[in-house]
């Protein structure tokens, strides 16, 4: 039977920043726990896309970016380099888009450089990693500036 009333059945806009928000957390402990089993890959997979979606569905163009900065952050740290590649370009698509803050301006860049580097391509890795080093130049604060510089020094390059 075709579906004619599917807006009647979605989630509130405060449920879904929520369920974005708590997802994007879970993706996270799952990505600090050490020794990962392949299921708690796969829902850690499952979870960056359900919060990507959710974010989708209520989030402004800064939380769709951050949320495919995610996605590609995990196919990276699973050495996955096509949907690692993927998600970051879409992240600097919606960052180049939008105006969304410079830190995350870097932080596109830095997706874009870490999933170079899991693709082998270490010279377009570099050079990602040298824009968002030039973008972080121009950052005041300096706790904005020390997060993404910390993920730019865990690039295996």
């Amino acid at each position: 039977m075709p579906d004619t009333d599917a807006t009647a059945r979605e989630l509130p806009a405060g449920q879904q920043r929520q369920l974005a928000a708590d997802l994007f957390n879970l993706v996270w402990e799952l990505l600090e726990r050490p020794g990962r089993t392949v299921e708690e890959d796969d829902r850690m997979v499952h979870a960056a896309h359900a919060s990507r979606y959710h974010w989708g569905q209520v989030g402004q163009p800064m939380q769709r970016a951050i949320g495919e900065w995610q996605c590609a952050r995990v196919y990276s740290v699973l050495g996955r380099a096509e949907p690692a590649l993927h998600h970051a370009r879409r992240c600097a698509e919606i960052v180049t888009a939008n105006e969304v803050p410079d830190w995350l301006v870097a932080s596109s860049h830095e997706a874009l450089a870490r999933a170079h580097a899991v693709a082998g391509d270490k010279a377009e890795a570099r050079r990602q990693r040298d824009i968002a080093h030039s973008v972080l130049a121009t950052l005041a604060d300096p706790e904005e500036r020390e997060v993404v510089e910390s993920d730019l020094a865990g690039i295996p390059l």
